[in-house]
């Protein structure tokens, strides 16, 4: 497992089915492109993007697999079948919806498998908020990501990006954290660093140009 590297940034490569960008050779040219700019790691959306990129550059990947299921919330590698389909792929990291909401498995089950079939890849928890804390304290993933505040029922009025968020669980747990979700630019990040994240994450302020040119001429009126 190739370990993410403290105070860096780390670029999330994702283009959904109905973007522009969609197609896993573009996203490997776009992880390319992040690690001549300067990136120490890559998160990856889907199994053939995972291996696409790896083919193509060697950073510390995240891996994930959004996929919507009836009756539930979480979609960010929801099931154990993701989860394996992502780590075969290549991936160094699973990330994985660790929201306190109704899942179609128990996420011990799911952890308890990875530390069995893959004990030498790492595992992200997204999470939302505080509430989701005691039980990743017993589970104890490699990292907590911040990804998913502003996303939840209970969270969708915090402030976006949420570094309070960064600064209470840096204050509450030894899990390293990461910043990840709404962050737009190097301020943020910076603040989020300060605020006790062990590295940032950032997307579609990077590389989801239709976001991007929808911000600025926002920010033009």
């Amino acid at each position: 497992m190739k370990k993410l590297k403290q105070n860096s940034l780390i670029v999330s490569c994702q283009a959904l089915s109905d973007e522009p960008l969609h197609g896993s050779q573009i996203m490997a040219k776009m992880a390319k492109a992040a690690k001549i700019g300067g990136a120490s790691g890559i998160r990856a959306n889907s199994p053939t993007d995972i291996k696409a990129i790896k083919d193509k550059v060697e950073l510390p990947l995240i891996g994930l697999w959004k996929n919507e299921l009836a009756d539930y919330n979480v979609y960010i590698t929801p099931r154990y079948k993701e989860v394996e389909a992502v780590l075969k792929a290549g991936a160094d990291y699973v990330a994985i919806d660790c929201t306190d909401r109704k899942r179609p498995e128990p996420l011990k089950d799911i952890f308890d498998k990875i530390n069995k079939n893959y004990p030498e890849r790492g595992i992200i928890a997204d999470i939302s908020s505080i509430k989701d804390l005691p039980l990743m304290e017993e589970l104890k993933p490699d990292y907590i990501s911040t990804t998913l505040s502003g996303y939840t029922n209970n969270t969708k009025n915090r402030k976006r990006p949420d570094i309070e968020l960064v600064k209470e669980l840096s204050n509450l747990t030894k899990i390293p954290i990461l910043a990840e979700g709404n962050y737009k630019n190097g301020e943020q990040a910076k603040k989020a660093l300060e605020a006790g994240a062990y590295a940032v994450v950032i997307g579609a302020a990077i590389t989801r140009p239709q976001v991007i040119t929808k911000r600025i001429i926002e920010d033009m009126q």
